[in-house]
């Protein structure tokens, strides 16, 4: 897939807020209604664009702990393992990684406590060989 520059510009508005109007997105990268229509309509057939999600604003999830949970796999047990990590609601991402890890998931719970359980249940899923978390301290900023 092509991706031009102007792409990555349209892009970049639409990650900020996928629900701004094509006029508003218009007005800010100084091109036509129909430019941006038809630009948002190619990068969606194209497959570009798979789809537009929710981001929750902080004061929703204050005070809950989020971590980075690194997660070795053995050999063989990725699909398994990945299955049942699609399955908790509580890790919102799932990353195949190179380096000494297989996966880092981001988990998101109300309490520490909950994110124990958490990582004990991500440890107890078979094929798990072996968990190391980092609980994140703050976001300085998200695209």
């Amino acid at each position: 897939m092509k991706v031009s520059a102007a792409d990555q510009l349209l892009l970049s508005v639409l990650r900020e807020n996928a629900r701004a109007s094509v006029a508003e997105i218009a007005r800010r990268l100084a091109l036509s209604r129909t430019t941006v229509q038809s630009r948002i309509e190619r990068l969606e057939r194209q497959g570009v664009i798979s789809g537009y999600t929710v981001r929750l604003a902080d004061e929703v999830e204050h005070g809950h702990i989020r971590a980075h949970i690194m997660i070795t796999v053995r050999p063989k047990q990725m699909p398994a393992v990945t299955r049942a990590l699609r399955a908790m609601p509580q890790v919102r991402v799932l990353h195949s990684v190179s380096g000494p890890y297989d996966l880092i998931a981001l988990g998101t719970t109300p309490t520490v406590g909950e994110m124990d359980v958490l990582t004990d249940q991500i440890g107890q899923i078979e094929g798990v060989e072996r968990t190391t978390s980092s609980i994140v301290l703050s976001t300085k900023f998200e695209r």
